[in-house]
This record gives structure tokens, C-alpha cells and sequence, in this order.
């Protein structure tokens, strides 16, 4: 009796660009707020709640599917912080909730930066784009987490100017990713 061992071929299509692209956008247009140039709208809690949220949570779940432990980690984490963001901000207009107050919302930002960190280390064995995405990341949620506890305005705008390029990191990841897979070589390098 012997037994057979069968192989499946993976077909599924690559759902990073999709979580990247949700993480990357959404972050992009927080921190163009963070920086000063637009106020804190229906935009980026629109984003928030369905790209940054939503379909990153959908590309965590794909990553499962592939079995991709990373990649289900990142993405549903951060979509799970998209969501809790908007929450946050939109519970205590809706009086479901008192706003926090700045040692809350840095207590809040540096559980996020000390996750990334560790997600950070992960991308040691990955290529370079993925690093600078979650090193900048790293950076940019401890710059938020010291500006709300020491109240400084100048620190968060820096904080907005390195968060908008965590961000367009996050969309050059995703758009290599899908143009290199479409032209079957690299087209966009990333570091491999």
C-alpha cells in the first residue's frame, strides 16, 4: 500500500498590492491632513473605513488563504487599525464615547509603533521596498506617539511629512508588484 502525496498548484491571484495599495493611499492622505495641508474629513474616514480597513482586512484574509502567516498579520492588523481609528475619532462625535485625551491617543500610537517594530524585523528576510514600508511606518507611528504626549505641533507635521512617504513606499510596492507580475520581469525594482 503506498501513498500518493498530490500536489496543487496555487492559481490565486497575489492580494498584497491590494492590501498595500489600501494601507498606502489611506496613509498618504492622513498624513497630508497630519502635515497641515487639509483638515480631517469625510475623505480620509471614508478611506479609513473601506481601503485602508475593509479591503486591507480582505487582502489579510487572502494572504491566510496562501498561507502567508506575514502577510495575514500585516493586513488585517492594520486594516483592524483603520477601523479602530475612525472609531475612534467618530464614537464620541456620534456620543458613543469620550474623546482621548493625548496620553491615550500616544499610549494608542506606540502599541501600533512596538507592533510594527516587530513586523519590521520580519521583513529581514524580504526585499527592500517591504522594509522601507514598514521601517518608515515604525518611525512614523513613535513621531505621532511622542507629538500627542509632548503636545508638539512641528513634531506632527514632520510626522505628516514622513507618514505621506511611508504611504507613496506602501503604492510603489504595490503598483511593482502588479506591473512586474503583468510584464513578467522588473519593470519597478524592489529590492529583491
Amino acid at each position: 500500500m503506498s501513498i500518493e502525496e498530490t500536489l496543487i498548484k496555487d492559481t490565486t491571484a497575489n492580494p498584497a498590492p491590494l492590501g498595500l495599495m489600501g494601507f498606502g493611499m489611506t496613509t498618504v492622505l492622513l498624513n497630508l491632513h497630519n502635515a497641515g495641508y487639509f483638515g480631517l474629513g469625510s475623505i480620509i474616514l471614508a478611506m479609513g473605513l473601506f481601503y485602508g480597513g475593509f479591503a486591507q482586512i480582505i487582502a489579510g484574509i487572502l494572504e491566510w488563504k496562501k498561507g502567508n502567516t506575514f502577510g495575514t498579520t500585516a493586513f488585517t492588523s492594520y486594516g483592524a487599525f483603520w477601523l479602530t481609528l475612525v472609531f475612534i475619532l467618530m464614537a464620541p462625535k456620534l456620543g458613543w464615547a469620550e474623546a482621548p485625551n493625548s496620553i491615550e491617543m500616544a499610549a494608542y500610537l506606540f502599541m501600533w509603533g512596538l507592533f510594527t517594530f516587530g513586523m519590521f524585523i520580519g521583513t529581514f528576510k524580504a526585499n527592500r521596498a517591504l522594509q522601507v514600508v514598514f521601517g518608515t511606518l515604525t518611525l512614523l507611528f513613535i513621531l505621532l506617539a511622542i507629538s500627542d504626549f509632548t503636545g508638539s505641533a512641528s513634531l506632527k507635521q514632520f510626522a505628516g511629512y514622513e507618514g505621506i512617504f511611508c504611504g507613496f513606499s506602501a503604492i510603489y510596492l504595490a503598483l511593482a508588484e502588479v506591473i512586474n507580475e503583468k510584464f513578467g520581469k522588473t519593470i519597478l525594482p524592489i529590492g529583491e
